[in-house]
């Protein structure tokens, strides 16, 4: 079989895994009959202000049912691209068919032809193939876009993309592959297309709110409210339930 049937053949059952929804997996097998499927509807805490999330995924499955499926079904989302690849990329190795197969599994998970081209945002497809490739660039990416999104920019949408944005400075530093580079771009085109829907609310947010403080703009993800209370406990930030 030739390089390029191998390729193709990578990219085309990454997109089938990608299409697998462990959203919908996790409400059938813990939680069936609890989740509404559709935009779910983010109450923004102490306003009347809603975000719609307008997918089936872990962020949505956290709103609806819990952190605890909601990081379920984030490691499983992450797992499934992450296990096959790391198989390819020692199968094959030496050559990019596990990239191929991170290519197809991204555009697979934002945009399954199964479920209507309605998928996940791709964030953890994403990390899941920065893994295969690096381990140290995942935490690199991931921590520090949060970092720089909340701290820097104190913005949520910035610290939820960060991330993946900076896939590509640091593979092109680290690499100087150009198709791990070009990879890295790829991704990144998936997902921001897939998120369209969220960008457009956020600016619209942001427009008609001129927020200063860092916890409000904080609420807007479920990531955001994960962080505000690890940065609570923590002491970090005051909880005005306790504090003064």
């Amino acid at each position: 079989m030739s390089p390029w049937m191998i390729l193709a053949l990578c990219g085309l059952a990454g997109y089938l895994v990608g299409m697998a929804s462990m959203g919908r997996l996790v409400v059938r097998l813990f939680a069936r009959g609890r989740y509404k499927e559709g935009p779910t509807e983010l109450k923004l805490e102490g306003t009347d202000r809603t975000m719609d999330l307008e997918t089936v995924s872990a962020s949505s499955v956290s709103v609806q049912l819990g952190s605890r499926l909601g990081f379920t079904t984030y490691v499983l989302d992450v797992l499934k691209i992450l296990i096959p690849m790391l198989v390819l990329k020692h199968v094959f190795a030496g050559t990019y068919a596990y990239i191929a197969f991170g290519s197809g599994g991204m555009l697979g998970h934002v945009f399954p032809a199964a479920h209507g081209f309605k998928g996940g945002r791709g964030i953890s497809a994403a990390y899941a193939g920065l893994l295969s490739i690096s381990w140290v660039g995942f935490l690199v990416c991931s921590l520090g876009g949060m970092l720089t999104g909340l701290v820097v920019l104190r913005d949520v949408w910035a610290a939820y993309c960060a991330g993946v944005w900076a896939m590509i400075p640091w593979l092109w530093f680290t690499t100087r592959d150009p198709v791990l580079v070009g990879y890295a771009l790829l991704v990144n085109a998936i997902f921001m297309l897939g998120m369209i829907p969220e960008t457009r609310q956020w600016f619209r947010i942001r427009r008609e709110n001129k927020w200063n403080d860092t916890t409000e703009v904080m609420q807007l993800s479920g990531m955001g409210r994960g962080l505000l209370k690890m940065a609570r406990k923590l002491g970090v930030i005051k909880n005005p339930e306790r504090d003064p």
